[in-house]
């Protein structure tokens, strides 16, 4: 999900491709209206306005009256595209199946980083190059959470490399974000949550990693996506186990009590009017600061 700078918000979903809504009516574009794919995994907005779509089928661009779709024939590096960052230099960074794809207007050129050895690996996703997640932090340092080889920081010039030898609690890095206060979280698909504090890494004898499992309150330990929220709350999206919040004491749980229908949760968006949406496996949910209520097409046309 992604709110656009008119305000209107977009909908990725898994085989329709991606809908938009701008507050009266519900619009749809799927390969019939040239959209490259029907699953679509990120989303960002330009500096002159254009759409950016990351999919199963390659890249897809939205001007606001058409799309131009990029595939492995433009240089893409794989067309199997999980995400999609546009960092402060107006540069597109594509995490892939097959790696990292950097786009500066003009052409894509791949972006090398080692590949994952899943030899003794569980039985996950078998792509060694496959990126999950990419952010950018507020020193401009770019972030690459990979599929079984940690996490990659890139700050313009040297890459480093943090795994599980350094205190990841896992090498599967699903989600990243970059909270108020400077500090990293990972959100992994084996070892739960975990908090990178950069300024500790720096100083010898502590440990920049804090770790959160099902042990802490998280309500289980493979997670889909990380959101913070305009107040500082970190929404934990998991896999089947609802969605989690952490205030930076303690986590709370949402479940179907809670009205949210579904227990798979793939994203969370907070609205320009700070209205929180959740995408699930069986549609979006808006939520009031203390039930979800489902939100349908029915519903949308009716405001």
């Amino acid at each position: 999900m992604f709110q656009d700078r008119d305000g209107n918000i977009w909908f990725g979903t898994e085989q329709d491709g991606v809908v938009r809504y701008d507050g009266g009516k519900l619009d749809y574009f799927t390969p019939v209206e040239g959209f490259s794919g029907t699953s679509v995994r990120g989303m960002v907005q330009d500096a002159v306005g254009n759409m950016w779509f990351a999919t199963r089928g390659g890249v897809s661009r939205f001007d606001g009256r058409g799309f131009a779709n990029y595939t492995t024939k433009d240089g893409l590096a794989d067309d199997q595209v999980w995400c999609v960052l546009l960092d402060k230099s107006g540069r597109l960074w594509f995490g892939t199946e097959g790696g990292v794809s950097r786009f500066d207007g003009r052409a894509f050129a791949t972006f090398p980083l080692p590949a994952a050895d899943l030899s003794g690996a569980p039985n996950v996703n078998r792509s060694p190059k496959l990126i999950n997640a990419i952010i950018e932090d507020r020193a401009g340092n770019i972030w690459f959470g990979s599929n079984g080889n940690g996490v990659f920081r890139y700050d313009g010039r040297t890459l480093s490399h943090l795994t599980t030898k350094d205190g990841l609690p896992d090498d599967f890095i699903q989600s990243m974000i970059e909270d108020r206060d400077g500090n990293l979280w990972f959100g992994t698909r084996f070892g739960g949550l975990c908090k990178f504090d950069p300024s500790v890494s720096r100083k010898p004898g502590k440990s920049a990693f804090i770790t959160y499992t099902k042990e802490d309150g998280l309500t289980r330990e493979l997670i889909w996506t990380l959101y913070e929220d305009g107040s500082g709350i970190i929404w934990i999206a998991t896999a089947y186990a609802g969605l989690c919040s952490f205030d930076g004491a303690s986590f709370t749980s949402y479940q179907q009590h809670e009205g949210l229908g579904n227990p798979s949760v793939h994203s969370v968006m907070e609205d320009a009017a700070g209205q929180l949406w959740v995408g699930t496996a069986d549609g979006v949910y808006r939520f009031d600061g203390k039930r979800f209520f489902n939100w349908t097409k029915k519903n949308a046309l009716a405001g």
